[in-house]
């Protein structure tokens, strides 16, 4: 049976968008990507947990953010979509290293750094997300004998 390794995110770019080019004209770009959770602790109170993720882009995605047909930087809000890859190396004290990363094959903007009103981009229209306030419920309510929303 075939698996499935699909990763959807949505954060904020962490840092401008490195691009490497190789000899044989491959571009690879990447960046960082912070991802946040709220939840309330035992006392009650919101919590922020943002996580990090590496960003890899290769092929026609990566030639275009070299070339600047899509602009983004430190700040910009994305989504991203793509396959986890984990690599190793050895350290100087021959220590195995693990990275892992996501390895983008789409990434929309969702809103520029600085803009207060999501932008519409590659026609995708996605919502804003923000902490619930603390007497709204985190998930939606189903009643009996309706079908779950998803």
């Amino acid at each position: 049976m075939a698996g499935l390794n699909k990763v959807m995110l949505i954060g904020r770019i962490g840092k401008d968008p490195e691009v490497i080019s190789f000899e044989n004209g491959t571009k690879k770009v990447s960046f960082s990507l912070a991802t946040s959770d709220n939840y309330r602790d035992k006392d009650g109170n919101w919590q922020e947990q943002t996580e990090w993720h590496n960003i890899v882009v290769w092929g026609t995605l990566a030639n275009d953010i070299a070339d600047k047909k899509r602009n983004y930087i430190k700040g910009d809000l994305l989504f991203v979509e793509g396959r986890i890859r984990t690599r190793q190396y050895k350290d100087n004290q021959e220590v195995t290293r693990y990275i892992t990363d996501i390895n983008a094959e789409r990434l929309n903007m969702i809103m520029k750094a600085g803009q207060g009103n999501p932008a519409q981009v590659e026609h995708n229209t996605a919502p804003s997300y923000s902490k619930p306030a603390q007497d709204q419920p985190t998930s939606l309510p189903v009643q009996e004998g309706d079908d779950p929303p998803f």
